[in-house]
């Protein structure tokens, strides 16, 4: 069926007049009436769990600033707790998770209360397709199987990925268990997200950026590409956006290997390099740096409008380079949003 909204027609690699955008982490904490209903909610879990609650949550930077695109509002920590890994959200420690990093407490989960688990995740994607506006494309999401993993292993988030990387070397067999396990969890989550009215996805590889080459082909590029692979068996048509943070040149080989549909674009990232390489090959999200729009002001605005005007010659849904910060000032984003919905090609 076509579909003729702004963000999908550009991810498609059709000409637009108008640079479709949207925001990573647009629903969060520098929005005063998330955070009042994350109060209400109880917890980041409830919130991610209670449909009602998320699809306000992911409603509502769309009646601020008239995005182009709505994600759905969860977390790829879902997946591991779904598997039936022990989460819980710790102030001032975010997530925090029972370790996997042996054989045995991987053998502990299962797939097989997966899309139980998980279905109120897909109840909110059902509301929201409803709800939306007509205009805003809805966008699913999950985390790369590397970028959970590290989570998994480690039982936290960390800087270097340090205990991920080491297990991948020292029990490779045992690793490739835990990526392949979450290989078929992601998939069967991805394609049920579309089931369910998602119009586009994105695989989060967060932390793809701290494995040497080739690394990066074993434990992103081709977990991925099986991803990308199995839900193109159910939806071929579906819109698939890798964001292989930190990979750098790596970006080209990622996109040619995984043939997702568009890559998005961390701020580290060339706006040039894009343009002259990435492009041509595909559609581009991004890539403005997230600590500008917390500055503001001039330094702000020249930055949105060297990115709208390097890459303007190609297919480009303008983003971040990452997630909205929890200190950015909302008039910050309004003023970004104004800029994009009057820019001309």
């Amino acid at each position: 069926m076509a579909n003729n909204k702004l963000f999908i027609q550009t991810l498609q690699g059709k000409k637009t007049e108008r640079v479709p955008f949207w925001f990573m982490r647009q629903a969060g904490r520098y929005l005063p009436e998330y955070m009042a209903l994350r109060k209400e909610a109880g917890s980041f879990l409830d919130l991610c769990y209670n449909p009602e609650f998320a699809t306000e949550v992911t409603l509502q930077p769309i009646r601020r600033f008239n995005m182009d695109a709505a994600i759905l509002f969860s977390d790829i920590l879902v997946i591991p707790h779904a598997l039936g890994q022990d989460l819980a959200f710790k102030v001032g420690e975010g997530p925090v998770l029972t370790p996997v990093d042996n054989l045995e407490r991987l053998k502990a989960l299962s797939i097989e209360n997966l899309h139980k688990h998980l279905n109120p995740v897909y109840q909110t994607v059902t509301n929201l397709a409803e709800k939306l506006p007509n205009h805003v494309a809805l966008v699913g999401f999950a985390g790369a199987p590397w970028t959970v993993a590290t989570y998994m292993v480690n039982g936290k988030g960390s800087k270097d990925q340090a205990e991920t990387r080491l297990m991948a070397y020292q029990d490779r067999e045992t690793f490739q268990k835990l990526i392949d396990l979450l290989v078929l969890s992601t998939s069967e989550y991805l394609i049920k997200q579309v089931d369910h009215g998602a119009e586009a996805l994105q695989i989060f590889d967060s932390w793809s950026g701290t494995l040497p080459a080739d690394e990066f082909i074993k434990w992103c590029i081709d977990p991925v590409k099986q991803i990308v692979k199995n839900i193109r068996e159910v939806h071929p048509h579906i819109p698939i956006i890798g964001f292989p943070k930190g990979a750098g040149a790596k970006i080209k080989n990622f996109v040619k290997k995984t043939k997702v549909d568009a890559v998005s674009i961390d701020t580290s990232t060339s706006t040039t390099w894009v343009r002259d390489v990435v492009q041509p090959i595909c559609p581009v999200q991004g890539n403005l740096d997230p600590m500008l729009l917390v500055s503001g002001g001039v330094p702000l605005e020249k930055a949105v409008y060297h990115i709208l005007d390097h890459l303007k010659a190609g297919p480009h849904v303008f983003n971040l380079g990452h997630g909205i910060i929890p200190q950015t000032p909302p008039e910050n984003v309004k003023r970004v949003s104004d800029i994009l919905l009057a820019y001309r090609k």
